[in-house]
């Protein structure tokens, strides 16, 4: 019995044949990114289907996250606010006086804060500097 009959086949690859590192575009690199977030355990399939490396892969997808794959001119500019100024009640205004009012903050990167009113602009600078730096 000969086991020689099962083998697996072996690329080489030669000093012509290696050729440059390959560059890709933001559009591609978002592209397969969000591919691999689609299913249970797609990041080394989706890296093995591209040829790269998993921690290639993991480095573009925490950036991904944190919202600067794509170069500063993603997510760097305004966001729209709207504001609605409602006036309570009088049986309403007691209890809004006794409670410290909150403001939501929906941020660039995905993440949403609530914040006290009354929070000092300093606190909140350094908060955003922590969740959302930039």
């Amino acid at each position: 019995m000969s086991c020689s009959s099962v083998f697996t086949p072996i690329e080489l690859f030669t000093a012509e044949d290696m050729g440059r590192r390959r560059h890709w575009s933001d559009e591609d690199k978002i592209r397969i990114v969000e591919e691999s977030l689609r299913g249970h355990r797609q990041g080394s399939a989706t890296a093995r289907r591209y040829g790269i490396s998993r921690s290639l892969l993991s480095i573009w997808r925490r950036a991904y996250r944190e919202g600067t794959l794509g170069g500063e001119d993603r997510g760097g500019g305004f966001v729209p606010l709207v504001m609605e100024e409602a006036a309570p009640n009088r049986l309403e205004r007691s209890a809004y006086a006794s409670e410290d009012a909150r403001i939501d903050i929906a941020l660039a990167n995905g993440r949403r804060m609530t914040i006290p009113a009354s929070l000092p602009p300093s606190r909140l600078a350094a908060l955003l500097a922590v969740v959302d730096p930039r």
